[in-house]
């Protein structure tokens, strides 16, 4: 097993690719905290059916409160924190339209889950990994802060700042053997697309294919090795890196 006994975080695990994470980890032998502003009793109830250990908490990442409770929690379950997947995000929940008739609210709340979100975690997680020696940060960040993604600027953006601070604490963090590493996906088959795209998903989930070296749309299941592999010790070098999995879409 790739992850036996680490401790590992992942926000925005009730559904969707949070949800994959989570069990392919737990698969993996980690021991996982499963946060979510959603309930994540079903996360949890998979993960010890199929003999895996999972603490479920209610998380709210834009309240540094509520981040810093999931951390402590953490601790006293397990121990320690050796990973933390940095997935919460608004998407399926936002509405798409031209960038100069995005709402002043829908932009605030999109940068407040998206980018501070994830800086209250590496806030309120990061210490645990000092004490334990090191530890490893998975930000989830899209194919649209790379290729650009029209009709979703806040979104597109958020998740540019998002490979931004992917780097910068790389550098920040890389004296206490902390990794930060971003992934960026293609559109990926959930629920949270479903929402996002509405009665034109078909349509654009097609286009997406067509312009990827790879015809075909991802599913969660494509995106759990690259998590796998980065939560690992197989990548204890790899460090300020965006891994993009969007079926050769953006060649850097």
């Amino acid at each position: 097993m790739q992850l036996k006994d680490k401790v590992v975080v992942v926000t925005g695990a009730g559904r969707g690719l949070g949800r994959a994470y989570a069990e392919a980890m737990a698969a993996q032998g980690a021991l996982v905290v499963a946060g979510d502003i959603r309930d994540t009793a079903d996360t949890v109830a998979t993960i010890e059916a199929a003999g895996g250990q999972a603490l479920g908490l209610a998380l709210d990442v834009t309240d540094m409160a509520s981040c810093q409770n999931m951390a402590d929690k953490a601790v006293e379950k397990f121990g320690r924190i050796d990973v933390l997947v940095n997935n919460a995000a608004l998407y399926g929940d936002i509405s798409g339209g031209r960038f100069d008739q995005l709402s002043d609210d829908q932009w605030d709340n999109v940068m407040s889950v998206n980018v501070k979100g994830i800086w209250q975690c590496c806030k309120a997680c990061v210490p645990a990994m000092r004490d334990a020696g090191a530890g490893s940060i998975i930000n989830i960040s899209s194919l649209a802060a790379t290729y650009g993604m029209p009709f979703a600027l806040d979104y597109a953006t958020s998740k540019a700042a998002v490979i931004g601070m992917t780097r910068s604490l790389s550098r920040e963090l890389g004296r206490n053997w902390i990794r930060v590493n971003a992934v960026a996906p293609s559109a990926v088959l959930t629920e949270g697309t479903n929402d996002f795209m509405g009665e034109v998903k078909e349509k654009a989930l097609s286009a997406i294919a067509a312009g990827q070296s790879l015809k075909s749309n991802l599913e969660t299941d494509d995106m759990v090795g690259t998590i796998i592999y980065l939560a690992s010790d197989a990548s204890k070098f790899v460090t300020g890196q965006t891994i993009m999995v969007d079926g050769g879409t953006v060649l850097l």
